[in-house]
């Protein structure tokens, strides 16, 4: 066999077109091998793929991710880098709190609420959409939390979660603004930790997931699998696990607007909406548009998948840019259609944006409905936005991860809503 030749400089230029482009060049296969930065990988695609990445028998995520994905992402000691037990306990912390029906309706609440005095803050005016949601989105997930943040600091709360994920995938100048954002905040909430544990003696004790304490006492009090409570840090950490992915919305937010703005018409459908369109209205926009293009994990054992050895230690990839816009998995997948999700929801590995299998038990995020439900709120109130589109460049590009339209999607409202019965848009993406 011919020694592989390492992928990472053409990732780097390829951004999300890179697996499915590398796929391709091979035939299309389930399974193909390559190098990043310079350790062998196997990349993977398809329903049997997703299964076989999220058995925990076969794929860990500790040591899987490379240390400047942790010092802007996710952060270093987070649930995403645990496996068995430590990931077990750690992640019922996380579903007592997010996978929860009261959850989403309280932060869809608290989202309405800042978005209505959003709208009428930059009514008469030009405002980035994505901006705004960011703002508007740490906001709600800052008071839902239990966090003490000033109205003018939730605006910086927000700048610093957007450069986080806006900086994990690239080197250069927006990686160390991620890296600054995430120590400036991770300093903030540790910090929090400890007042609260040096004010609030039953932090102590171990209560009861579900008690009725904030997410912020919650994560402060937890006990991992050790039965030690988190340093501070790591419980800033975690809470900015929370947030993070809260705020991080904004992406889907801007991408809704830009389905809205080339499809006029699909407006209609979420103005005469019960929830049920709006809902896989949202679940289309995870689908069509790029977050992730991949997830990563290494191989657990000498495993075999397929035809293919998979021996232990092996960086395993999964494709999902490519899993969304297979044909063979989604009829004329280019074509955006909530019609798709109408009426049902889809299967654990079917819609992987969030990770597949199960969010209780497996590495699938807990926070998926959260993400679905705010995402059907703003769509619905996008639609009821009588918003122009200024001339602007909404082109989303490929190479660029994480992607949106270049613009961020600016808006004008006039001082005086409208009636109507369709968004007026003024120009063309």
């Amino acid at each position: 066999m011919p020694p592989l030749i390492d992928s990472t400089l053409p990732l780097l230029a390829q951004g999300y077109a890179w697996a499915p482009d590398l796929r391709r060049r091979h035939g299309n296969p389930p399974a193909v091998r390559t190098r990043l930065m310079g350790r062998p990988a196997l990349l993977l695609h398809g329903p049997a793929a997703v299964d076989f990445f999220y058995d925990e028998r076969h794929v860990l995520r500790d040591g899987a991710l490379p240390g400047p994905v942790l010092d802007t992402l996710f952060g270093r000691g987070a649930v995403h880098t645990l496996d068995g037990d430590r990931h077990r306990v750690r992640k019922a912390m996380f579903v007592s709190l997010l996978v929860q029906d009261s959850t989403v309706d309280a932060l869809a609440a608290l989202v309405r609420r800042h978005w209505a005095a959003a709208v009428e803050g930059w009514r008469g005016r030009q405002a980035v959409l994505f901006d705004e949601a960011a703002a508007v989105l740490a906001r709600a997930v800052c008071d839902w939390t239990g966090l003490a943040v000033p109205e003018d600091a939730a605006r910086g709360v927000a700048e610093d979660c957007v450069a986080m994920v806006d900086g994990f995938g690239t080197p250069g100048p927006r990686h160390w603004r991620a890296r600054k954002a995430r120590a400036r905040q991770e300093e903030s909430l540790a910090r929090t930790v400890e007042e609260l544990r040096g004010g609030v003696t039953h932090l102590h004790q171990a209560l009861p997931p579900g008690s009725g304490n904030t997410a912020l006492e919650t994560v402060a009090r937890h006990r991992d699998a050790d039965g030690r409570l988190l340093d501070p840090r790591t419980a800033a950490v975690e809470l900015l696990n929370i947030i993070r992915p809260t705020v991080a919305i904004a992406w889907l937010v801007a991408f809704a607007a830009h389905a809205l703005h080339r499809r006029p018409r699909l407006a209609d459908g979420l103005r005469a909406d019960d929830g049920a369109y709006a809902r896989a209205f949202a679940h289309e926009v995870r689908r069509f548009y790029p977050f992730a293009p991949f997830v990563g994990g290494l191989a657990a054992r000498d495993l075999r998948f397929g035809q293919e050895a998979v021996p232990e230690g092996t960086l395993v990839l999964l494709d999902v840019y490519g899993h969304h816009h297979d044909p063979r998995l989604w009829p004329d997948p280019y074509r955006f259609d909530p019609q798709r999700f109408l009426g049902r929801e889809p299967g654990p590995g079917e819609l992987i944006p969030q990770g597949g299998g199960d969010a209780r038990t497996g590495h699938r995020c807990p926070g998926e409905d959260i993400t679905v439900g705010l995402l059907a709120e703003f769509a619905s109130a996008l639609a009821d936005l009588d918003t122009d589109v200024p001339e602007q460049d909404l082109r989303i590009p490929l190479h660029r991860i994480p992607t949106r339209p270049r613009s961020g999607f600016t808006v004008s409202l006039p001082s005086r809503q409208r009636s109507h019965h369709a968004p007026r848009v003024e120009s063309q993406a």
